[in-house]
């Protein structure tokens, strides 16, 4: 279960993903450690989103990624992807490894990753709905 911060960002990501401003995108959500190679083949966008435990992203996102990886090598690159990530210090660690692993897959980044540190308040969760409404439009737009 994803902590109330977490999840009240996800909610402000998905809800602007899914804003009735932006036609043709359809949200489908996947919990990390639920989702497999299948859902990434099927995706045209990837929206990731991670809590930060010790400086690192969480054991469900990399475990999603170790999943993911080789059977997505090359039918996904070139996709677009963006990312949100909540702490309570220092993310460059997450950061770092979300990049170097999307890298990897070859997709590429919408922006850069959205780092909430501490509780997100209204600003930090505009921001996600921000975000969530870029990638979307992104998406239609493309």
């Amino acid at each position: 279960m994803a902590s109330p911060t977490l999840q009240a960002m996800y909610e402000a990501v998905r809800a602007g993903a899914g804003t009735d401003e932006i036609e043709g995108v359809e949200v489908v959500a996947r919990p990390a450690l639920t989702a497999t190679a299948v859902d990434v083949l099927e995706a045209d966008c990837y929206l990731l989103g991670t809590p930060v435990n010790i400086g690192y992203i969480s054991g469900a996102l990399k475990h999603f990624f170790d999943q993911i990886y080789y059977p997505c090598l090359e039918a996904t690159a070139g996709r677009p992807y963006a990312a949100y990530l909540h702490g309570n210090s220092d993310a460059s660690g997450a950061v770092r490894a979300i990049e170097a692993i999307t890298t990897g897959l070859r997709w590429q980044q919408v922006r850069p990753p959205l780092v909430v540190t501490g509780e997100p308040g209204k600003a930090g969760l505009d921001e996600c709905w921000e975000l969530g409404a870029m990638v979307a439009a992104t998406l239609a737009g493309s």
